[in-house]
């Protein structure tokens, strides 16, 4: 019988009926009776496609999401590496780790081999927008025969089991990868579900793979439309035009149907990043008054409608850990006052950015636009799909950005999130922070291996990021996710990396 880990984290409480799988253990296939009678799914996703799937860019969530693509590891349940292609490793010493793969099948109907592991992690590693769960780390894979990789490390990284487990890090077939350095997840994944069609940033059609090692998929297919705007995305569930839609604007999750709303404690916490590289927020002291002007906590309701909690910091309650570590912030920059702030960007405009894939933070740019102009700066808004900001939030373009980030989602663990979005090469550094006590403090993170002292550092870590006021946390969300009252197996994920697997169905 093929094992499954279900459920999450005790401490959540989700609803046992939807509380999804993160990933299959061993065994077989799942019993063929019935397998795919429920039809298929209709989901709508929030976020466009920024790169066509690419595993490379933000699109890297849905191709797991989906159950499309699957790396040597997964999460099990409790944030815990897990056998996924990979059926078992070993850790040879503090650089050198041991992967023996098990039997699987490319949706191409080519093997999974050891040289094919290889080719899609030396691809990762080379990409000229390299993957953020790679933002610290030099990955190097020897195939020793076809079902044994190697991989190795520059220096000590005591979690690579966990940082194989990111969407970004999927294995995908060798056709995948094209000479002009794109890479198409079209066909080419090893999970239950093969996309077929791709249409542009609007739809795309997904097939059961029915030679999947896990087994077959209940659902014979899902169709995907990715609607921006909340409300229609809340209405099309409401319509039945869809199954299940993700982020529902808590301004209509009231609005729907006590069965098909259902509250996810979430590792997203919502910010306001400052550009400390170019711009206004070059002055310390000016982003230390952004800093005392900005409330989060007057967001709770009158925009998150009671589904957030007022950020404590990078971490919320959703990570279980970071609240009984927690490290005084010390040493920051006195504020400028009101009239300093005036005098010091006279002529200048606060460049305010936000997107509307989801569909508070423009209502919360809002409000945080009116407690900058109280402490003295004149404060334009930007407000766009994610897609079509992405680039120039990554050239420095704003001086502040209103932005909502899942702290765990490349990796599980929370160094890569740190390493990726506030070291100095950080690929993910929109606040384009260059501060050698937060790189110090990060590094000292990544190198420790022992669990508690890890997470101690993570967070004295978070306390120097702090520090640099180059983010101002304001809200730890509570996600809302809309599922039909005909479907269960759906999976509910604090993370926000799953969603779909080879249980969700139709009743």
């Amino acid at each position: 019988m093929r094992t499954t880990f279900r459920g999450l984290f005790a401490a959540l409480a989700l609803p046992p009926l939807l509380a999804g799988c993160f990933v299959s253990g061993e065994g077989g296939a799942a019993s063929d009776a019935g397998a795919g009678s429920a039809g298929r799914l209709k989901v709508a996703l929030a976020v466009p496609p920024v790169q066509a799937l690419s595993p490379y860019s933000n699109d890297a969530t849905v191709l797991s999401k989906l159950s499309v693509a699957e790396g040597l590891t997964a999460l099990d349940e409790d944030g815990a590496a897990a056998p996924a292609l990979a059926k078992s490793w070993t850790q040879a010493n503090s650089t050198t780790w041991t992967f023996e793969l098990r039997k699987a099948t490319f949706q191409d109907g080519t093997g999974v081999t050891a040289e094919s592991v290889v080719n899609a992690l030396d691809h990762a590693g080379a990409a000229e927008t390299k993957p953020r769960v790679l933002s610290d780390v030099t990955l190097t894979a020897r195939a020793e025969d076809a079902d044994t990789v190697t991989i190795s490390t520059k220096a000590a990284d005591p979690v690579l089991p966990l940082r194989l487990a990111s969407p970004a890090l999927g294995i995908l077939s060798p056709k995948a990868y094209a000479k002009d350095g794109t890479v198409s997840p079209v066909g080419t994944g090893t999970g239950p579900f093969e996309i077929t069609k791709l249409t542009g940033k609007t739809k795309a059609t997904l097939d059961r793979f029915d030679g999947y090692w896990g087994g077959k998929a209940e659902a014979s297919g899902i169709d995907v439309t990715w609607i921006a705007d909340g409300t229609a995305r809340a209405n099309a569930l409401r319509s039945g035009d869809v199954d299940i839609a993700e982020w529902i604007p808590t301004a209509q999750a009231e609005l729907l149907d006590e069965d098909t709303r259902h509250e996810v404690p979430s590792v997203r916490t919502d910010s306001l990043v400052l550009n400390t590289g170019s711009g206004i927020f070059t002055d310390g002291t000016l982003r230390a008054a952004a800093r005392e002007a900005v409330d989060g906590s007057a967001l709770v309701d009158s925009v998150f409608g009671g589904y957030a909690d007022p950020a404590q910091g990078l971490f919320g309650p959703a990570v279980s850990w970071a609240a009984d570590n927690r490290v005084e912030v010390t040493g920051r920059t006195e504020a400028a006052t009101t009239a300093q702030v005036k005098a010091k960007t006279k002529g200048k405009t606060l460049r305010l950015a936000t997107y509307t894939n989801r569909a508070e933070l423009p209502e919360a740019a809002t409000v945080l636009q009116q407690q900058l102009e109280k402490a003295g700066f004149t404060v334009k808004q930007d407000v766009r799909e994610y897609t079509q900001m992405e680039a120039d939030l990554l050239a420095g373009k704003y001086d502040a950005l209103v932005f909502s980030r899942v702290t765990l989602l490349d990796t599980g663990d929370a160094v890569a999130y740190l390493a990726s979005d506030y070291t100095s090469d950080g690929v993910y550094n929109i606040a384009g922070l260059k501060d050698a006590p937060v790189d110090q403090a990060i590094e000292a993170a990544a190198e420790e291996d022992d669990t508690a002292q890890r997470q101690q550092k993570i967070m004295k870590a978070e306390a120097e990021i702090l520090r640099t006021d180059a983010v101002v946390p304001l809200v730890h969300e509570k996600v809302v996710q809309g599922i039909g009252s005909d479907v269960e197996g759906v999976l509910l994920d604090p993370r926000e990396r799953s969603l779909v697997d080879i249980d969700t169905r139709v009743k």
